[in-house]
């Protein structure tokens, strides 16, 4: 076990901290994005119903159309047969399916001019609520964009912090991983800890054994501590600076202005 090791588990420690944190942000830009959005999709979706509306209106004034049209065919024809009827009684029974087709044809022309109206009437509706929706999209565009510049910014810095723990990884060796993955799967934010000079814990603060303590120092293997189980090391923990960069203001609160340590800062 090299300090090299300790080193490198301790920095990715930290990595994780933060690339906790960066999580719990970017997870967070949902929902502010779906309330900022929110006035647009409401005016989007009243506009969508008013056109899903209007078109049945359509359709429905179209079917009265060829009712009608077919109404009128038949009147005719029924015109034609009048004129060649035989007797009154034969008459009289084409002028009574005549005269009821007649009023049919008169019902379908009121009907479709009622729809027509109402055609007219929503199709100004519509054209007032198709404004509405635009003027609620283009205002929550400026805000929809920079949120999502964020989004993305913390996204990069994101992949940039994974990118850096990945190549950490691979000074480490397997047995260390492995017991460094299984403690930080299991929810633990500690996992290495410094072994303190009074020879405790720097996690739980019980007291080490005096040999454990000089194999710790000599840095000659993986020694965990027998109270939490935490590995015990004397490499010191990297600064929050050297680690994610000091901090920034940005929109009134402190950002790191950088989330990737530099090489400088990982012997």
């Amino acid at each position: 076990m090299t300090k090299t090791t300790m080193g490198a588990l301790r920095e990715i420690q930290k990595l994780d901290d933060r690339i906790r944190e960066l999580e719990v942000r970017v997870a967070a830009f949902e929902p502010q994005l779906a309330e900022v959005e929110e006035p647009a999709l409401v005016a989007e979706s009243e506009l969508a119903k008013a056109e899903e509306r209007l078109e049945q209106m359509e359709a429905d004034a179209r079917r009265l159309e060829r009712s009608a049209d077919d109404k009128r065919a038949r009147a005719a024809k029924l015109d034609d047969r009048l004129s060649k009827v035989s007797n009154l009684r034969e008459e009289a029974a084409v002028r009574s399916e005549l005269d009821l087709t007649r009023k049919a044809i008169e019902g379908d022309e009121q009907e479709a001019l009622q729809i027509i109206d109402r055609i007219r009437r929503t199709e100004v509706a519509v054209e007032e609520m198709r404004t509405t929706a635009e003027e609620a999209r283009e205002a929550v565009e400026p805000r929809q964009r920079e949120l999502l510049a964020d989004q993305a910014e913390l996204t990069d810095r994101l992949a940039l912090l994974r990118g850096r723990r990945d190549t950490l990884l691979e000074d480490v060796g397997p047995s260390e991983t492995k017991v460094y993955e299984s403690f930080h799967e299991s929810g633990r934010s500690v996992v290495v800890a410094s072994l303190l000079e009074d020879g405790a814990c720097g996690h739980c603060f019980g007291l080490i054994p005096l040999q454990l303590q000089n194999e710790i120092r000599r840095g000659s293997d993986m020694y965990r501590c027998e109270a939490c189980g935490v590995i015990l090391t004397t490499e010191p923990e990297p600064s929050l600076e050297d680690t994610v960069g000091p901090p920034v203001q940005v929109d009134g609160e402190a950002q790191e202005e950088s989330d990737v340590p530099s090489e400088a800062n990982n012997g």
